[in-house]
């Protein structure tokens, strides 16, 4: 990633200005989806490209020691080597790897000794999800303990998750404070995702202006969803949540980092997402370092779609390594 969000005062005017257009917002959603389409090899090329800002996650209960393994080595070469070979790259090219593996503190220092078994942990960060995930209900000592936890045992990114309680009743500053302190628990090194789950929050000016207050506080990047809501990563609180990023940098200077998460699951899901991100952001947002899906799945339907690609023909899933 790059430098970390110093963020900035509290600013309750920029807060109060905020106005959503809703069916403004759906209409720009719906034309993004219908006007830009990608085939053939510029399809390949981005598909690569959304490779290399998933973060591998698995975040469930039955997590052992093995599949974090698994994990490990598939966000290592989520690629096979014939597939590679056949898209143009070296059978030794390092470039094509997952931006990161998420998981849940208690599984932080699997990943990191597996990704140091595989020589990539200076390529591939661990990150993890902290801040009693994914409700955020938990008492706060609670929650800092838990990202220092992390940090400690390798986590160079924590992707936390707000109280949403706190936006529902509109305690900005409230949720402003605790945010600084969560960025503070992170350290000098640790970059922070802030995991506003949107599908909570009960209007997209809500969103809107917690994804201000994250940023205000400090967060390095702001992230849609646990995952585990009803609703989750939608291109309407997409455009919403980028025009929020894009109005902090022109304001303040500095670009956070964006990172969908929760039901993308195909490679036209990624694309589309791509393909925003380009037309809100910019180029610059179609790297790693501020931009990030957040994924388990995902990365067997591109491999099918580049296996396609290259053959001409569809495989099943289970032909296929899986984490």
């Amino acid at each position: 990633m790059g430098d970390r969000n110093p963020g900035c005062e509290l600013d309750f005017g920029w807060l109060n200005s905020v106005h959503v257009n809703l069916p403004a917002i759906k209409w720009h959603a719906t034309l993004l989806q219908s006007r830009h389409s990608v085939k053939k090899e510029w399809q390949a090329a981005w598909l690569l490209r959304a490779i290399t800002c998933i973060d591998l996650t698995t975040l469930g209960g039955d997590d052992t020691a093995s599949n974090i393994a698994r994990l490990c080595a598939k966000a290592a070469h989520p690629l096979s080597t014939d597939l590679l070979v056949a898209l143009g790259f070296d059978e030794n090219d390092e470039r094509i790897t997952t931006a990161a593996v998420c998981v849940y503190p208690a599984r932080v220092a699997d990943a990191t000794s597996n990704l140091k078994k595989l020589g990539v942990a200076d390529r591939i960060p661990v990150a993890s999800v902290a801040t009693g995930f994914p409700s955020g209900q938990y008492l706060l000592r609670t929650r800092l303990e838990e990202i220092r936890t992390a940090v400690e045992n390798g986590a160079t990114e924590i992707d936390i998750v707000i109280d949403r309680s706190l936006a529902l009743t509109h305690q900005w500053e409230k949720l402003y404070q605790e945010i600084q302190q969560m960025k503070e628990a992170c350290g000098p090194k640790a970059h922070m995702k802030t995991i506003l789950a949107v599908g909570e929050l009960g209007s997209l000016t809500n969103v809107y202006k917690a994804a201000l207050v994250a940023m205000m506080a400090g967060s390095d990047f702001i992230k849609t969803s646990t995952g585990k809501e009803a609703v989750n990563a939608t291109l309407p609180v997409g455009v919403v949540m980028c025009r929020a990023i894009r109005n902090y940098y022109q304001r303040v200077g500095y670009k956070v980092g964006f990172k969908p998460a929760g039901g993308i699951r195909t490679s036209k899901d990624a694309l589309n997402w791509l393909i925003l991100m380009k037309e809100e952001l910019g180029t610059s947002w179609l790297y790693p370092d501020l931009f990030r899906i957040g994924a388990s799945g995902l990365l067997g339907d591109i491999e099918r779609q580049l296996y396609h690609y290259v053959t001409g023909r569809y495989a099943a899933l289970h032909e296929f390594s899986v984490c």
